[in-house]
């Protein structure tokens, strides 16, 4: 892919980019292949989040094999590494004042599952084989 920024695939601006590349593991004391191309990667699950569309589905001249996108998503995620880049980035929104943390939920727009109370009924046991959906 090319480093164009009018690429049709790009998703991040250099300045966003640079923000969330600090903050991704580096390549130092790490084992086996280095990894490359951080923000073709980044930017292949960013596409696929927007889209909704499968894995499989990824064009692959703009973000590489499928495959290598997946297993980037994945370690990242069970490293934590997701979880830390989306505080640390909440974190410089909010002092700035980029966020406003109002929110308002009220009974009409957030209801619970049938099983998400805490009692039971005596007449329909929960659990087991027996439980109708």
């Amino acid at each position: 892919m090319s480093t164009s920024t009018s690429s049709r695939y790009r998703i991040l601006t250099d300045e966003q980019w640079a923000r969330v590349e600090s903050l991704l593991p580096s390549n130092e004391g790490r084992k086996g292949h280095p990894f490359r191309d951080n923000r073709r990667i980044v930017e292949g699950l960013i596409y696929r989040a927007r889209t909704g569309i499968p894995w499989r589905d990824l064009p692959r001249d703009a973000f590489g094999p499928w495959q290598t996108v997946w297993k980037r998503h994945r370690r990242y995620a069970a490293e934590g590494t997701w979880d830390s880049v989306l505080a640390q980035i909440l974190a410089e929104a909010d002092a700035v004042g980029e966020i406003d943390w109002t929110v308002s939920v009220d009974s009409t727009i957030s209801r619970a599952h049938q099983h998400g109370t805490n009692t039971t009924r005596p007449d329909q046991p929960t659990g087991g084989s027996l439980e109708s959906q």
